[in-house]
């Protein structure tokens, strides 16, 4: 008897969570679809090595690469996760994974191979100014080209402090400042990003940065392993935080240009729904074969990032 109501219990357990998990998906829940999203944006995603964008950035990939919302979505990696000698395998695992998790081309991803700079290691702090001259070269060419030029006129200067920054993208996404595990790798894309963003507009008072940065949210550890069970919670903070930023108004500028400028909403929020997450896990079981070693069998199946990502817009 006792046997036949533990059975009956689990089953209703397991079912309220799958209930709960529905109600929850920013996706498919009609509780949940008036969370801000992005529109018509280009996008690129900064990650440090193959299978970052599965492991940490699934839920955001697969929700802004939806056709309807119209945004064009990139993956910038800084390295081919060479560690132990599988850097071609891995360049080809990332391709795959992206495609299933929603980008348009093998096209859309970008792998850069420079060990020399940036090493795929537990221990190595990448260097901003390089990652942010590679994002310059990448997404800002004039900025490029203008900071090449070592002697320039008093006029050419004026001239260039006069006009608007400009960008080939709308949004980078990357990791915070603690990179979720605190992988230096991770935390230096952060700092690189930062970097660029500052570069852009150095002299550029009164205009808007061209480019908004939001960083995935790194939570304590026990948040880290509870799956969809921390949507509740992100989606206070979440919540809270975009009203008072639209409590606080627009921050006071120099310029009307920069004050009309939307720089997008100040946090953001995606629940992948039940298909979704089965698709992220997809994404790293069959794409990034490599790396299927018997701990990330866990984090795929109840780590947070799998199912759960807030992130927030940064002030630079």
């Amino acid at each position: 008897m006792s046997m036949s109501v533990n059975w009956t219990a689990l089953a209703v357990a397991i079912a309220a969570v799958f209930v709960f998990w529905s109600l929850s998906s920013t996706s498919s829940s009609p509780f949940t679809r008036s969370f801000p999203r992005l529109y018509n944006k280009r996008i690129c995603l900064l990650i440090a090595h193959p299978d970052d964008e599965a492991m940490f950035f699934a839920p955001t990939v697969l929700a802004l690469t939806k056709p309807e919302l119209g945004n064009h979505l990139k993956i910038l990696c800084f390295s081919t996760g060479d560690a132990d000698g599988l850097g071609e395998t891995r360049k080809k695992e990332l391709q795959k994974s992206a495609l299933q998790l929603g980008l348009r081309s093998e096209s859309d991803v970008f792998i850069v191979d420079d060990p020399a700079r940036f090493p795929d290691s537990m221990i190595a702090q990448w260097n901003e100014n390089e990652i942010a001259s590679l994002l310059a070269s990448a997404f800002a060419p004039g900025l490029a080209a203008s900071s090449s030029t070592t002697r320039n006129s008093k006029k050419q200067q004026q001239q260039q402090q006069d006009t608007a920054p400009t960008a080939t993208i709308d949004v980078l996404l990357t990791f915070d400042r603690h990179g979720i595990s605190n992988h230096p790798n991770h935390r230096s894309l952060y700092h690189g990003a930062v970097h660029f963003l500052r570069v852009l507009m150095k002299e550029k008072a009164g205009f808007a940065c061209p480019v908004t940065l939001y960083t995935l949210t790194s939570t304590t550890f026990l948040r880290k392993y509870v799956g969809v069970l921390d949507a509740p919670l992100t989606m206070l903070l979440g919540a809270w935080s975009n009203l008072l930023a639209k409590l606080r108004g627009p921050s006071s500028r120099s310029a009307s240009s920069a004050s009309s400028s939307d720089p997008g909403p100040a946090r953001m929020l995606f629940v992948s729904s039940v298909t979704e997450w089965l698709t992220a896990q997809s994404a790293m079981v069959k794409g990034h074969k490599s790396q299927m070693v018997w701990f990330r069998w866990g984090w795929i199946s109840v780590g947070r990032y799998m199912t759960v990502n807030d992130l927030q817009r940064e002030k630079v």
